[in-house]
């Protein structure tokens, strides 16, 4: 109840809330568990507060743990669920595979890597394997073509399932990537959590020959730390890994609400911060452009386009076409809206099948803030 005196106050100018930086003035919000909301040119406070409330308030919106909207790359409304703040660390489920994906390009932008020559899989380098002729592209546009199945029923013999917590969790590249071809490479998308392991096992293996796992977990982590977090300014992102020590960059890392968002924005800025380039532009066009297969997939990454089964991923009817998005099981998202220089991050737990309507209240909420 406090929070809503207080945004009322503020809509009527008795008192004022003010936008901060990421990087800059913390607020007191992120600590009690009110929501904070600044006025935005453009935008009602009163018609934001509602919305954000009932992301929260509302049963079927259950369970959003925490909101946190950037414009400019300014923070103007940030709120989490009781027994949450802004030091929080939220697993990433899907969205690591973006991050994934960064980590590929800046390879690619090091030449130790190329987009379009065959994927560096030990495996299928062998004389007469017809997935020598998987490439980094068919990887990154989820069309390698090999034999996968996702989120399946019953869910324990899904291919991600069994390669994250059953007979593969000990070794999880072995298991995807000594999979066989059931489509010729770049013929047909089919999303898979395993094919981003296989990208995390071909960046280590640029970074080290060791097959000591903790010898390949630091090569990695002192990868990401030096050309990532530091960079970005991110402090709480901890991947995961396992036994052999590849990162789990399908669905396993962990960092705060802000942290995310900094990702956010670090890709709505064409991989800029402060007017230094730390990753290509032209790489994240490529991530930023649709797959052959799927409109609405990219390099790792969802794009805000009309999908050949007709099922709508993001808001092709509602916001411009330039938003995309990282999402994870469970309704993890950051939803970026360069023309609108909007980044939304909304973390929680919402079982994938009761998703739309929290998917929805986000489209409500990214629309009330006009085009820059």
């Amino acid at each position: 109840m406090k929070h809503r005196i207080l945004m009322a106050l503020a809509a009527t100018g008795i008192i004022t809330a003010t936008a901060f930086s990421l990087n800059g003035v913390e607020s007191k919000a992120a600590d009690t568990g009110e929501a904070m909301i600044a006025e935005v040119p453009g935008v009602s406070t009163a018609s934001l507060n509602a919305e954000i409330d009932r992301l929260f308030a509302e049963d079927e919106m259950a369970e959003t743990r925490a909101l946190l909207i950037l414009r400019g790359g300014e923070i103007v409304a940030e709120r989490y669920a009781p027994g949450y703040d802004r030091n929080t660390r939220f697993i990433s489920w899907s969205m690591a595979k973006s991050v994934t994906a960064v980590l590929v390009g800046l390879m690619v932008a090091d030449g130790r890597l190329a987009l379009d020559a065959p994927a560096p899989v030990p495996d299928w380098k062998r004389p007469g394997d017809p997935r020598g002729a998987i490439t980094l592209r068919h990887l990154l546009h989820m069309a390698s073509g090999l034999q996968h199945t996702e989120s399946g029923d019953p869910p324990y013999e899904s291919d991600e399932v069994r390669m994250l917590f059953l007979d593969g969790r000990d070794d999880m590249v072995r298991y995807a990537a000594s999979q066989p071809l059931e489509a010729e490479p770049g013929s047909k998308f089919e999303y898979s959590t395993n094919t981003t392991v296989i990208l995390a096992d071909i960046i280590t293996r640029q970074l080290t020959d060791s097959k000591d796992p903790e010898v390949r977990r630091r090569a990695m982590l002192d990868y990401m730390r030096g050309r990532l977090f530091e960079p970005l300014g991110i402090t709480s992102m901890v991947p995961e890994f396992d036994a052999s020590g590849t990162m789990i960059g399908g669905s396993i890392i962990q960092a705060n609400a802000r942290d995310w968002a900094k990702f956010g924005e670090f890709l709505r800025n064409k991989g800029s911060i402060a007017g230094n380039q730390f990753l290509t532009r032209g790489w994240v066009d490529f991530m930023m452009t649709s797959s052959p297969n799927d409109p609405a997939y990219g390099g790792h990454i969802w794009l805000n386009k009309p999908r050949p089964s007709g099922r709508k991923i993001l808001y092709p009817d509602l916001l411009p076409g330039d938003v995309f998005a990282a999402q994870g099981h469970l309704g993890q998202f950051i939803i970026v809206s360069p023309s609108q220089k909007l980044t939304i991050v909304r973390l929680g737990k919402t079982q994938d099948n009761e998703l739309d309507p929290v998917r929805e209240q986000l489209g409500r909420i990214a629309v009330l803030f006009p085009r820059s």
